[in-house]
């Protein structure tokens, strides 16, 4: 087979697009997970995470290459009338253990950030992980992310060199983004809970595709997934909300820092504590 063809190199830029989309989600976890590591060793927990897991994908790459038949055979039904019915392959069952487990790790993390003891806790005082039990955890949620990617990718081609060649150049990126992504959300904390709402919603995301393949219904109600372009959609309401909140809350600290210049230097600033 010829691989240096125009309808090859199309494929491939567009595949490279599709993975650095569906990747982004997966180098926001990764650069907020990173930091429950040692601080000394959160950069080498980053590129080691990626790395082992750039590997395991394209080991799981040409497996589901392989196995597309299995992977779309019905493993067992549940037939509930009234409560839940729905025919389950291997896939669904990744994508909804998967997302629930997104989901649950994103809630965990948010209650986490909302506790009194957190609160008043600074950066240096967060509950560390060894860097190996972090590394293990990227890899373990990143071949979530990857499921749902990957099965998008064997969609539009099945050529293993093109797809292997487009996962490893997006890792090649989340290598090169994933210091910066974290030093920012390091800067800017409030766009941690903006990452974790980003993974919650990627859980419901997951769940809804398991249970529209399943062709379930709970409780006499059938299980829509959510459109990728809904996805993307409600991904950018949120960065929008986010920004134009910072810009306002930048606006008011230089308001009461002018009025507090204005009425002299014994005055507190507006919602300073006493």
């Amino acid at each position: 087979m010829d691989l240096l063809t125009l309808e090859n190199l199309g494929t491939l830029v567009m595949l490279i697009f599709l993975q650095a989309v569906l990747g982004f989600d997966n180098l926001l976890y990764i650069s907020i997970e990173s930091q429950r590591a040692p601080i000394a060793d959160q950069a080498r927990v980053r590129r080691w995470g990626i790395l082992i897991a750039i590997a395991l994908r394209i080991i799981l790459l040409f497996v589901m290459i392989q196995l597309l038949q299995v992977l779309s055979q019905t493993l067992f039904t549940l037939d509930f009338e009234g409560i839940i019915t729905g025919e389950f392959t291997f896939a669904t069952l990744v994508f909804l253990f998967g997302g629930g487990f997104i989901m649950y790790t994103a809630v965990k993390e948010i209650a986490h950030l909302l506790a009194v003891d957190h609160l008043g806790a600074g950066v240096d005082q967060k509950k560390r992980k060894s860097a190996a039990s972090v590394i293990a955890l990227i890899v373990f949620m990143n071949l979530i992310f990857s499921f749902d990617s990957i099965l998008s990718a064997i969609a539009i081609t099945t050529i293993f060199p093109i797809l292997a060649i487009a996962i490893l150049l997006s890792g090649v990126g989340m290598l090169l983004l994933a210091d910066k992504v974290s030093e920012f959300i390091e800067r800017n904390r409030m766009y941690e809970v903006l990452g974790l709402m980003v993974l919650l919603i990627v859980g419901v995301v997951l769940l809804g595709e398991g249970g529209h393949q399943a062709h379930m219904k709970l409780f006499g109600y059938e299980v829509i997934a959510m459109s990728k372009s809904t996805f993307y959609f409600s991904i950018v309401v949120l960065f929008i909300v986010q920004i134009l909140q910072t810009g306002y809350r930048r606006k008011l600290d230089t308001v009461r820092k002018h009025r507090a210049a204005q009425v002299g230097p014994e005055a507190k600033p507006l919602g300073a504590v006493e």
